[in-house]
């Protein structure tokens, strides 16, 4: 979006670690700046009456409220900003009610840079769209860019199924657990482990550190970080 204005996203999360995390992944996308977070309701409510806003990345639990509750006081005091739902909520419901209140796209959690990426920048495709539709062909096209978003796609040489039995594997080793480790785990060579468990790093769904206590170089020992919400 180079020459043009930055879609301005205010971030709505109740965890402080989580709500850092997407403002970082929000200002890595082209076109895009966090202008601020919000951990409540009423702090976000007082963001929007004094800043500028296009689109609400909005947690729909929060402390003061259901985020749809949020979003439908917004509406009826005039704000205008579209809104992408993180939830790890699947009720359909829940998703129809969003709609009608301005609810763009659901992202559900826990979820990679990648996947956030895909959805903000087709979200950007929808949003510059502008002037007369040619026919019925074109206004289609609008909505299954914003409607229909495709997988993420992974790095080379990575799969999604063995990258789902690496995050099980994680997830579920509380203590974390080594590349060595992991590989036994998941019947993949350690170098494969490493791919996956850097992967993971990356997308900010697992931590590392030293396993100290270990004779000559520690090797490092990973951990799954990211909270799951009821």
């Amino acid at each position: 979006m180079t020459g043009e204005q930055l879609i301005r996203v205010l971030v709505v999360e109740d965890d402080p670690v989580a709500a850092d995390a997407h403002v970082m992944y929000v200002n890595r996308v082209a076109g895009f700046t966090a202008v601020g977070k919000a951990h409540t309701g009423g702090e976000a409510r007082r963001l929007l009456d004094r800043t500028a806003v296009d689109l609400l990345l909005l947690d729909l639990h929060l402390p003061d409220g259901h985020g749809l509750q949020l979003a439908r006081s917004l509406r009826a005091a005039g704000h205008q900003a579209d809104v992408i739902a993180v939830t790890s909520a699947r009720d359909l419901t829940v998703v129809r009610e969003g709609v009608s209140l301005g609810v763009v796209q659901y992202v559900l959690k826990p979820f990679t840079f990648a996947t956030l990426r895909d959805r903000l920048i087709r979200y950007a495709e929808f949003h510059a769209a502008a002037g007369e539709a040619s026919g019925q062909d074109e206004v289609d096209r609008a909505l299954a860019t914003l409607r229909a978003p495709g997988p993420a796609a992974l790095p080379k040489g990575l799969s999604a199924p063995t990258l789902e039995r690496v995050t099980v594997a994680l997830r579920d080793c509380a203590e974390g657990l080594t590349a060595t480790g992991l590989a036994e785990v998941v019947g993949i060579s350690r170098i494969t482990a490493r791919r996956y468990l850097e992967h993971l790093v990356d997308a900010g769904r697992a931590a590392r550190s030293p396993q100290y206590g270990t004779v000559g170089r520690p090797e490092l020992q990973y951990r799954w970080v990211t909270r799951q919400q009821p």
